[in-house]
């Protein structure tokens, strides 16, 4: 079987020692001596999953990245109002007052809003690095603590 015919992922190698063929994982390194029938999965980097689905609230502030949004054509509000606006969702989340989704469509300042905050499915590499720890960390239906990146404040619900 050359590698052309291997499932994607997978390269053929011959043992040194016992000149027996055996299968490398590419990503992972991990070899294995029955001939695989699945593409090789990249491992995760902390063993949890390789994607997660979120939806979040943002609030920028006046050091944001890009103080503007489809809300407002240029925010002055600073961080600490901008925190203070999470504080106040994130209470009415827990309490049940109103969901995440409802308050991401009227208040969140990422284009997202329009999809009650959600971020559809994404792997490491594609958020900025605060908001991806925290998304990861979470486990389905948590809600996340106020996180800050450049883009102002967030809250985050990991939906998958």
């Amino acid at each position: 079987m050359s590698d052309d015919e291997l499932p994607e992922g997978w390269e053929k190698r011959v043992s040194r020692s016992t000149g027996q063929a055996y299968f490398l994982n590419k990503y992972t390194k991990e070899s294995q001596w029955d001939t695989p029938n699945e593409p090789a999965q990249p491992a995760a980097s902390d063993g949890g999953p390789g994607k997660v689905q979120c939806s979040h609230l943002l609030v920028k502030h006046n050091q944001s990245r890009r103080p503007s949004s489809w809300r407002e054509a240029n925010i002055t509000r600073t961080e600490d109002e901008a925190l203070e606006l999470v504080k106040g969702y994130r209470e009415q989340i827990v309490s049940g007052k109103f969901t995440l989704a409802e308050l991401a469509e009227k208040n969140s300042d990422c284009s997202s809003a329009k999809r009650g905050g959600d971020l559809g499915l994404f792997g490491r590499g594609a958020m900025q690095k605060p908001f991806e720890n925290a998304s990861f960390a979470l486990k389905v239906g948590d809600l996340s603590e106020p996180v800050f990146t450049d883009s102002g404040v967030h809250i985050i619900l990991r939906t998958a």
